[in-house]
């Protein structure tokens, strides 16, 4: 059935005829919806949903590789007039963390384009360990609208479908033509410890400015390595926000900087890259130790930045963090990661910093 006649269809028998006629749901796989959050085509990847192509799988250190199979900061774009919408997905490891909750780690996030704003709309939560089927939304008017359905942070998809109602059609979203905005990192930059994937600071500033993030956080595995700043190099970013701190020592910042900053520099001699400070930790702020060692790892890496410049390299831009996460000491789960609250605070922080530096429109 055509895509004008099923409307007309839809709107003769009216909204409450439909939901009382129990009409069946049909599911529709990775062709009818477009993947964001990735540079790569589906062909160099072992599955759709990684993060890295299989030709790095011997590259990078084992870690890295396990963890860019998670799908932190993907998410699927699709159009439909349905009346419902489910989703089944099936996981890959049923990850668990004791200071995350499970939607988060292997849950999915359903938002809506709202004349340009995107809305919540509700999660699927993992009540089974691997393979879930569920309804997100139900009883809507038959209209056309664009959703957007985040992936699990830290877990992967080996599967994922979504469930219309069979009078309705769906269509994959058009992909933009703007650059997007790459971000390398930690565990804070995978999504660690939102409660759901929508609220990672990725995907929080990509619906607020309407540009793809393309999430390369690998966690306790963000050491600013050759090997990944050569990846991403391959990536014609809008900017390059580095968020490596947290997982590097002093000794690292010193050897590996340089390399990075000189391998994107190669591809891409204009392009900005941000580098953002360490957050302090709660217990930083009482721990000497922890203290000292965090400042001298900042003084390290502006040092570092400052030769560069001093050696012609432009665009290079050190973030202080302060009131990142706000100053009230509550943003975070454990001291060190972030809660939504620190996400929604820290989104914001980085926003900010793009417009005075003026990476985007004010």
């Amino acid at each position: 059935m055509s895509l004008f006649i099923k409307i007309i269809f839809y709107s003769y028998l009216g909204y409450t005829s439909l939901i009382a006629q129990h009409v069946p749901i049909e599911y529709y796989g990775i062709e009818s919806f477009l993947i964001e959050g990735t540079a790569i085509a589906d062909s160099l990847k072992e599955s759709p949903y990684d993060r890295l192509p299989v030709s790095y799988k011997s590259i990078v250190r084992e870690p890295v590789w396990d963890l860019s199979k998670n799908s932190a900061g993907l998410s699927i774009r699709f159009n439909t007039n349905s009346s419902l919408i489910r989703v089944k997905w099936k996981v890959l490891n049923d990850a668990t963390m004791n200071h995350m909750t499970e939607t988060g780690i292997k849950g999915v996030d359903l938002y809506f384009n709202n004349s340009g704003f995107w809305q919540y709309v509700g999660s699927g939560r993992p009540y089974e360990k691997i393979e879930n089927n569920q309804l997100i939304i139900e009883n809507m008017k038959p209209e056309m609208r664009e959703y957007n359905l985040y992936l699990p942070l830290y877990d992967g998809i080996e599967e994922l479908e979504i469930g219309i109602d069979s009078l309705s059609v769906i269509e994959k979203s058009l992909k933009s033509t703007k650059k997007p905005i790459v971000f390398y990192g930690t565990s804070i930059t995978q999504g660690g410890c939102a409660t759901r994937p929508g609220m990672a600071h990725t995907n929080i500033i990509s619906r607020k400015l309407g540009i793809e993030c393309i999430n390369y956080g690998f966690s306790g595995n963000g050491r600013m390595e050759a090997e990944i700043a050569t990846f991403i190099a391959d990536i014609d970013a809008r900017f390059y926000v580095i968020e490596c701190m947290a997982n590097v020592s002093k000794d690292q910042i010193k050897e590996n900087t340089i390399p990075l900053v000189n391998i994107i520099r190669d591809k891409h001699p204009k392009t900005p890259i941000l580098f953002v400070e360490n957050i302090m930790f709660e217990g930083g702020y009482l721990n000497e130790s922890i203290y000292n060692e965090l400042i001298s790892e900042d003084k390290e890496l502006k040092h570092q930045l400052n030769i560069m410049a001093h050696n012609g390299i432009q665009n290079l831009f050190y973030l202080e963090s302060k009131g990142a996460i706000g100053n009230d000491h509550e943003g975070t789960v454990d001291g060190v990661h972030f809660t939504d609250l620190g996400f929604l605070r820290y989104a914001d922080f980085l926003i900010s910093y793009f417009k005075k530096l003026e990476l985007i429109d004010k």
